[in-house]
């Protein structure tokens, strides 16, 4: 599965996240892309999963007829994320096209 990370993920987070192809928006030069328009990018590319901090995009975007599944984490802190990279993997292995699945850490 191809998933592409937002500005305010964690890269170190990548590592947690094999056997899956992770790329970030910064190494696609997509850095000044928001929203809709990084969303149409990352579709376009074939990406699967497109995770963000971003928790006000569910509430900006409708996914209705997109390919891609969006997961937020509910923190910026990779501390935080570390210890909860289990929990983020089976939402991302179970996340759905069309649909924003949220994995809330401590």
């Amino acid at each position: 599965m191809r998933i592409l990370f937002d500005q305010g993920v964690p890269v170190p987070l990548r590592t947690h996240l094999a056997p899956h192809t992770v790329t970030t928006a910064y190494e696609k030069g997509w850095s000044q892309l928001r929203n809709g328009n990084l969303l149409n990018a990352a579709e376009e590319e074939s990406f699967s999963i497109f995770l963000t901090t971003d928790q006000n995009l569910q509430y900006e975007q409708n996914l209705r007829d997109r390919s891609i599944a969006v997961v937020i984490l509910s923190t910026t802190s990779w501390p935080r994320i570390k210890l909860a990279t289990e929990a983020v993997l089976l939402v991302i292995q179970s996340a759905q096209s069309g649909q924003f699945s949220v994995v809330e850490i401590p």
